[in-house]
């Protein structure tokens, strides 16, 4: 029995399984007896105590006067929002930089080149004070505002921008925008199976307004009923949506910094290709364009997909460092909740959960987009 490989690979299991619960046991002990010397019980009811702190900014309605959970959610919603809108905007900018760096224009090339090699070795927390004082911060002030195609504002207090009348209104159009975004991807690649299929390229111009107009569909949904942000005579802003200056700081920081990681996983997920498939693209009198589209990325996704899954999971630990100029996110509501309560590993275990969770959902939609591009075997 000791000469066979199986024991030894389930006894390590075991020892190790011993070990881990052993030490478990340990710490969750000492815990027990520290917090018994201090006079506490181990527990969340604290979370229904009135949290008797404002927040300064809020996606739901909150008083200083609700309970502790709801402060809790109010930071978890900044910090979703945050997320959601890193994610999307990271895609666009780190594919753009990722494709650009095989431009042949020398503008292009070096431009992406220079942002991917400045932005990765520059450190996060760094670029957010930069954002958020040299950038933002240097914004005139309200009287003296900047004014964009007359449908946006910037001033040092933030950005101004046309936005649906009510929140309702807001989350129909996201989830429309959203639907009618994934829709134009399935058409398209439906468009893309029968060109393959059949070798004919006809009706393009019908495919185009297809996706085109699924795509209006959301946008306008999202337009039924806008607010856009006029001037004040003086100084100032109404109507639209403001974006505060520590919110869009933040954002364009975790934004330019993830994407540049991005920009290197796309970049390599694209000379992954083989180069036989560049010229037989190039052979059948393909425009670089469409060699790009129809032939290389749709290869490259699979090896740009995994890692990717584990830059938008940064992206949303990093978010934790808006901290650092005032937003105030999930870390930053936990960290005031706990230094009123005097209760840190409750807070803390919460705050485990709430990212632990987050991230393991980003996983489950990047797991599932990995499987529908790889290859399948018959």
């Amino acid at each position: 029995m000791l000469r066979d490989e199986r024991f030894w690979k389930i006894a390590f299991q075991v020892i190790t399984l011993a070990v881990v619960v052993a030490l478990a046991s340990f710490f969750i002990g000492n815990l027990t007896r520290n917090m018994a010397q201090q006079g506490r019980v181990f527990g969340f009811s604290f979370l229904l105590n009135q949290a008797g702190f404002s927040i300064g900014e809020s996606l739901i309605q909150y008083r200083p006067n609700d309970p502790y959970w709801k402060a809790l959610t109010v930071g978890l919603s900044n910090t979703i929002s945050l997320v959601a809108a890193g994610i999307v905007l990271t895609t666009l900018l780190g594919v753009a930089a990722g494709v650009t760096s095989f431009s042949k224009n020398w503008l292009l090339f070096k431009l992406s080149r220079s942002y991917v090699g400045l932005v990765r070795n520059i450190p996060l927390l760094l670029q957010l004070f930069f954002w958020y004082f040299a950038i933002y911060g240097m914004l005139p002030n309200p009287a003296n505002q900047l004014e964009l195609l007359g449908i946006a504002f910037l001033n040092n207090r933030g950005v101004y921008i046309p936005w649906a009348s009510s929140a309702g209104l807001a989350l129909l159009g996201i989830a429309a925008t959203v639907l009618a975004a994934i829709a134009a991807i399935y058409l398209w690649q439906w468009r893309i199976k029968v060109r393959v299929e059949t070798g004919t390229g006809g009706q393009q111009q019908l495919v185009a307004l297809g996706l085109l107009g699924v795509m209006l569909i959301g946008l306008l949904t999202l337009g039924i009923d806008w607010t856009i942000p006029t001037g004040i005579d003086g100084g100032g802003v109404s109507g639209g949506l403001r974006l505060s200056r520590e919110y869009v700081a933040a954002l364009s920081a975790l934004v330019f910094y993830t994407a540049a990681f991005v920009a290197e996983i796309v970049r390599a997920g694209i000379q992954s290709v083989s180069k036989g498939q560049w010229e037989a693209a190039h052979a059948l009198g393909l425009k670089a364009s469409a060699v790009m589209q129809l032939v290389v990325f749709p290869q490259a996704l699979r090896v740009i997909i995994p890692p990717m899954n584990s830059e938008y999971m940064n992206l949303t630990k990093n978010t934790s460092l808006a901290f650092a100029i005032a937003f105030p996110e999930m870390y930053s509501v936990a960290t005031t909740t706990y230094n009123q309560t005097g209760r840190p590993v409750e807070v803390f275990l919460v705050l485990i959960a709430t990212y632990l969770l987050i991230c393991l959902l980003i996983t489950l939609v990047m797991n599932q987009l990995n499987r529908a591009v790889q290859f399948k075997e018959r």
